[in-house]
Formats: structure tokens, sequence, C-alpha cells
């Protein structure tokens, strides 16, 4: 039945891709459902501007990192980063994200490296291992966030894709690009994959385009940049590198598995792709092959099969890695508008 249940998400993944990133004309005939999203979306923002409906201050400064689109960005990697820059400098972290895909009826939950990612959320437990910070997962942004603060006392709240997510007052708002996909079509859902107007973007305060050649004025440009690649039944670490020349097996079950794909070609290696649907559940089939090549996947894949995964299995860990002085430019920008000062250690 899981199986059953992640094809048909993967089938409507191509389905809607064709149509926002590849131009096929069907897109038009959703046109109108576009508007009306948009409209709502405007209506639902203006509210929370406006203080008719009103945003809860949690009594921190919050820094919001979201998308504009649906799908993989590269968020994860951006709150990894921002949260490892800000704990550089002395200041205490705490994320708060929603936990999708996550099983559990009881939210919000307090979320540990050791967590199970099917019942809290794959990305969660993701960020939990890579930060070290407390992580707080709900649907509810504000929810988590006083959750978060009744258990440790922070000095940033980082809320993993909440742009959206008004009720949260934030102080600093990042939104993340994929600069191979840009907007897509430029319309909101369904007939495009956006989830507010492009001119949301001129209301942010810092824009991230993940690798790509998008534009857009004075953004910070990055890309997804491999730092080892780690087999998951004893931890051996190797380098991507070691793989050159290689034939494997790729699973991706991300918001843009062809992204992960890229990045293994690009390195040298010949590869077998196997997209999932984003968030799928994965099982011992999904890993075992006929033949006895590596079989690489992504750290978000990694935190769902570790208990079970073959020998033959690697994680590839990627840091997200600023262009020139792009992630020193950001940083100051964040100190100097959250009036944050580093503390010694």
């Amino acid at each position: 039945m899981g199986q059953d249940t992640s094809s048909v998400r993967r089938n409507l993944t191509r389905f809607f891709n064709a149509i926002w990133y590849g131009g096929n004309p069907l897109g038009w005939l959703l046109w109108p459902f576009a508007w009306l999203y948009r409209i709502a979306a405007a209506l639902r923002r203006a509210l929370y501007r406006r203080g008719v409906l009103l945003a809860v201050d949690p009594g921190v400064p919050v820094v919001v990192v979201g998308n504009l689109t649906v799908g993989g960005t590269g968020k994860t990697p951006c709150v990894v980063w921002l949260a490892e820059t800000l704990e550089q400098r002395g200041l205490s972290v705490g994320i708060v994200t929603r936990g999708y895909g996550g099983k559990t009826a009881d939210w919000p939950q307090w979320v540990t490296g050791d967590s199970d990612p099917g019942e809290v959320g794959d990305e969660p437990v993701l960020l939990a291992q890579r930060t070290g910070s407390p992580v707080a997962a709900g649907p509810d942004r504000v929810e988590a966030a006083k959750f978060l603060l009744e258990r440790c006392k922070v000095d940033v709240l980082v809320a993993d894709d909440g742009l959206q997510h008004y009720r949260l007052a934030r102080r600093f708002e990042i939104a993340v690009v994929d600069g191979h996909r840009g907007l897509g079509n430029g319309l909101c859902l369904p007939a495009g994959p956006l989830r507010e107007h492009p001119q949301r973007l001129e209301t942010v305060d810092a824009i991230v385009v993940n690798s790509g050649g998008w534009e857009c004025g004075d953004a910070y440009r990055a890309r997804l940049s491999p730092v080892r690649v780690v087999r998951l039944g004893d931890g051996e670490a190797r380098d991507l590198d070691d793989f050159t020349g290689s034939a494997v097996h790729a699973v991706a079950g991300i918001g843009h598995p062809e992204r992960f794909f890229a990045l293994l070609e690009s390195a040298g290696i010949t590869v077998d792709p196997r997209p999932l649907a984003d968030h799928a559940t994965i099982g011992e089939g999904d890993l075992g092959f006929d033949d006895a090549a590596p079989v690489l996947i992504t750290e978000k894949d990694a935190v769902k099969c570790r208990g079970f995964a073959p020998g033959n299995v690697w994680a590839v860990i990627v840091d997200l890695a600023f262009d020139g002085d792009d992630g020193d430019r950001l940083t100051r920008l964040l100190m100097r508008r959250l009036d944050l000062q580093a503390k010694r250690k």
C-alpha cells in the first residue's frame, strides 16, 4: 500500500512538474484556480499586515527560512548553515519546523537525532542530527516555538519552511530559490509552483539562490557542496571523489531528486537514478538491487533507513557553500537587523 501511494505521488509530481517547469499548456486550464489561490494568499497576508489577524511574538528574534515554490529548493541546508553560523558566534539557536510526514497525533514534538522520523518527520531528525540545536516540530509553528522555549533558553529561533506561516512573528526572512528551476512558469498553485505571487520576493530580507543561473537583483548565491559520504552500516567516511569512475544506484526521496543525481554525475559518477516522492517512506526493497554496486542516498533519506540499510548504502552529506563573500555579507546583515552581538565562548 505504501509503495502504491508513493508511486501515485511520484506520478503526480511528474505531471505537475511538466506543467510548472516544462511548458505543458495544460497549465492554462488551471489558470482560473491559480488566480483564486493568489487572491486568497494575498488577502491572508494583508490581514496579518493590517493587524486584523494577529501574529504572535515568541519573545526572541525569529528568522524564517522558506521558499516561494513547492518542492525542494535547498532550504534545509540553509537552516543548517544558519544555525551553525550563529552558534559559531556564541549564540544559542532553537529550530522549529513543521514535521511534514510525521504520523504522530500529539503535536508539537521534541526532536532529537534519535527520534523516529516516521513519527516526527525526516527533516526535523536531520536538523537535530546536523546542528545539535534544540528542535521542536509541529504544524503550528507558534505552538512549536512556545513548546521549545518552555524547555530551553535560546538567543534566536529559526523557523524552517515558515515563510507563509504568518502567525509566527518574524524579524528576518530568507527565501531560498532553486537557481536551476527559478519560479517555473510564474503562476500560483495549481497552475504553477508558486505559493504566493513573485512580488513577495521584494518583501523578504534576503534571497539565497541555490546553484543555477536564475537572476534576482542582489541575491546571495550558493551551492550544495558534498563534504563527505558516510556508509550507514559502520559510519565509514569517504570523499565523493572516491566514487569517481564508479557506477552507482542513486535513490532520492526529496523535492527535486534530479539535483541530487546531477551532483553525483558532476563528480564523474555513472548514475542509475531511482527517484522517489518527496518524504517517501523508504523500505528495504528501495535499497536492494541485483548487483553489489554502491547505493548513494541523500542525507534526508538516510535518517529513515539506518536500522536496515545494506552494507553498500552510503549517505551523501552536503553543506551550503556561498560564492565569494556572500555568506559573510548575509551574516553581517542578519546580525545587524536582529541587533545581535557575537558572544565570547
